[in-house]
């Protein structure tokens, strides 16, 4: 799988981390992986990792200083050239508890739309130069590909409309259906420039986020992940998968 550079926020830790381990312990390793971090005085393993890769490239950023976002893209174009940037992960995110709508918070609200929502949609607007930079690089290859150019939404099954039967999580099933609702619009608005688009769930995973009583490991999840997405082409864009290849309902 030759991605030539890739973007991945919110990677001190679980899936992030995940994802940054995979690509950079390739055989052939990601040749520029850009990750970012909100504290990097905390990522204590990804720079360790670092140290051993010398492609890993660590940003720290809080996403939701978005008047940040041109000057990391300013940094990923000084390293990527004419290149540009193949993929844009947009993993970060953010949850809250369980919560029943008489609980519910407006802060939990904006917060979560910030991270889950505002934040991908606004990198995606930044890096859309260098994305179709790399598209154009790759204009001999038919369709669209992760190793064209793509860009990745890191969704969650709370996200999807049909299969909501418990109700609550508010803040966190509501920025997961919007950003559902952009990674639509985004595959429509980018299909002229042969940019892939999809959501993804990553599945119920051993994280911060997920506990300790999820089903599923960081590695089995990104191991899964990576496998369903070098496989789709121009027909998934506008997706919405699950970590093992299953199609979601919104």
């Amino acid at each position: 799988m030759n991605i030539r550079s890739i973007f991945i926020t919110g990677c001190n830790q679980g899936l992030g981390l995940g994802l940054v381990k995979y690509l950079a312990l390739l055989k052939t390793p990601t040749e520029k992986i850009f990750a970012t971090c909100r504290n990097i005085q905390k990522a204590t393993e990804l720079l360790n990792l670092a140290k051993h890769v010398e492609n890993i490239h660590i940003f720290e950023i809080d996403l939701k200083n978005v008047n940040e976002y041109p000057t990391i893209v300013n940094k990923v174009k000084s390293i990527v050239g004419d290149d540009g940037l193949t993929v844009l992960f947009n993993n970060a995110g953010m949850s809250t508890k369980f919560t029943r709508l008489p609980f519910v918070k407006e802060e939990q609200l904006f917060e979560s739309y910030k991270i889950n929502t505002v934040a991908p949609i606004l990198l995606a607007k930044e890096f859309l130069p260098l994305l179709r930079q790399a598209s154009i690089n790759h204009s001999t290859k038919k369709g669209m590909s992760l190793t064209k150019a793509a860009i990745i939404n890191m969704s969650s099954i709370l996200g999807s409309l049909k299969n909501n039967d418990i109700g609550g999580f508010y803040p966190y099933r509501c920025s997961k259906a919007a950003l559902n609702a952009a990674t639509i619009s985004m595959s429509i608005d980018l299909k002229k420039y042969n940019i892939l688009v999809v959501s993804l769930h990553p599945g119920w995973v051993k994280t911060s986020l997920g506990g300790p009583n999820a089903p599923i490991d960081i590695k089995t999840s990104v191991d899964s992940i990576f496998n369903t997405l070098k496989s789709i082409s121009e027909k998934d864009t506008g997706s919405f998968f699950q970590y093992d290849g299953k199609i979601l309902p919104w």
